[in-house]
């Protein structure tokens, strides 16, 4: 039987293949642009509550926390948060992310999990934990977007949840790379690991079986990073990373004099050219890089007193979130209105505190810096050091 094209349907395949062949030529502009933490922000993720599990048994998880609090979560591991911990941590984070939004930001936000369904590798099987912290696996390197190797088996499918924005992204012209997914057998953990008392040498639970790493670690400056080694992120982590970047950045480790070290943004902060953030208790500063000695060094005042019980009690990070930060550009900064020191020397040294909330955060993991990425900053790749 014969096939008879009608003129009209020719002309339209005709211009929707001239319009396609167009738009090919046409460069992609990526939306992800970010080169370090204190550039005129423009869009930004937050992470989100819903489904937030307590993480799953496992030695990686309970090295971080006192063992009192170790054996609770043990037993509570793989139930949902309950709720008095979400309604006030929700109400916070919603007025955050208004805030953001005032400020003329775009935000986005992951797909809800409901993270107690279980999942596994022919190795083991785990609950989820949550999205409250894109910061974690997630690591924007100018238009690139990393996804971490994260040591927790409960984060190993976190990303799962940003993949429409991650596919968004990447068919508007950024770069989306995922860093090798890591077997998490026995062989990465050390055996019987015991957290260092004071001065005694450190010593972490990982080995260096397979290269793991957060994105939390890490602080960028342009073309150098700061990171801290810790009971997430590996040396073969940090080595993997430095390779994957190439001679063009370099990356620089800080030693944290922290027990139980896990994520550099309580620890040390780059907040603008020529400053940065430390943690008096975590830091010494005369061991800090040779390429931060002409910077100034702010040493974060001692955190204000937090006398809720039931928060001392279910936090997972330490009192220092104090120094979670997010910097708005090189002068604003978002901080927890709680920590009243804080803010008046945010003040003092030049920068101007915009105090909000979010201290009900610090049970699903974090702040202002952890629960958020920053995916694009109006600046450009330069060096900030000789």
């Amino acid at each position: 039987m014969a096939i008879v094209q009608r003129p009209g349907i020719l002309k339209a395949a005709a211009e929707n293949d001239a319009a396609t062949t167009a738009n090919a030529a046409e460069p992609l502009v990526s939306p992800v642009n970010s080169h370090n933490e204190w550039d005129p922000l423009e869009e930004i993720i937050v992470g989100r509550l819903d489904g937030a599990t307590i993480p799953s048994n496992h030695p990686v998880v309970a090295c971080n926390i006192p063992p009192w609090a170790a054996r609770l979560q043990g037993l509570a591991a793989g139930f949902k948060y309950p709720r008095v911990l979400i309604e006030r941590a929700q109400l916070e984070l919603d007025q955050f992310i208004a805030l953001l939004q005032s400020l003329g930001i775009t935000v986005r936000r992951p797909d809800p999990v409901q993270h107690r369904q279980p999942f596994g590798t022919p190795d083991w099987s785990s609950r989820g934990f949550c999205n409250t912290c894109p910061r974690d696996s997630m690591l924007v390197i100018g238009d690139e977007i990393i996804e971490t190797p994260m040591a927790w088996p409960c984060r190993y499918f976190e990303t799962h949840s940003y993949r429409a924005i991650l596919k968004d992204y990447f068919r508007r012209g950024a770069r989306w790379t995922a860093a090798p997914k890591p077997q998490l057998t026995d062989e990465l953990f050390e055996a019987d690991f015991r957290v260092p008392e004071a001065g005694e040498r450190m010593r972490y639970i990982l080995t260096e079986f397979e290269p793991v790493f957060d994105a939390a670690d890490f602080v960028r400056a342009g073309r150098d990073l700061f990171v801290t080694r810790s009971n997430v992120t590996n040396q073969m982590g940090i080595e993997w990373l430095r390779r994957h970047l190439g001679p063009g950045y370099r990356i620089h480790e800080i030693e944290s004099r922290c027990r139980t070290p896990m994520h550099i943004d309580t620890t040390f902060q780059v907040l603008s050219p020529g400053k940065v953030l430390v943690n008096p208790e975590y830091i010494d500063v005369d061991r800090l890089p040779d390429v931060l000695r002409s910077w100034d060094v702010l040493v974060a005042p001692e955190p204000n007193q937090i006398d809720e019980r039931l928060l001392k009690v279910t936090s997972m990070c330490g009192k220092w979130l104090s120094m979670n930060i997010l910097m708005i550009d090189d002068k604003r900064v978002i901080a927890e209105r709680h920590h009243t020191d804080m803010l008046r020397a945010l003040e003092k040294w030049g920068f101007e505190p915009i105090p909000s909330d979010l201290l009900h955060y610090a049970p699903f993991g974090g702040s202002f810096h952890c629960a958020t990425l920053d995916v694009r900053r109006r600046g450009t790749l330069e060096s900030y050091f000789d």
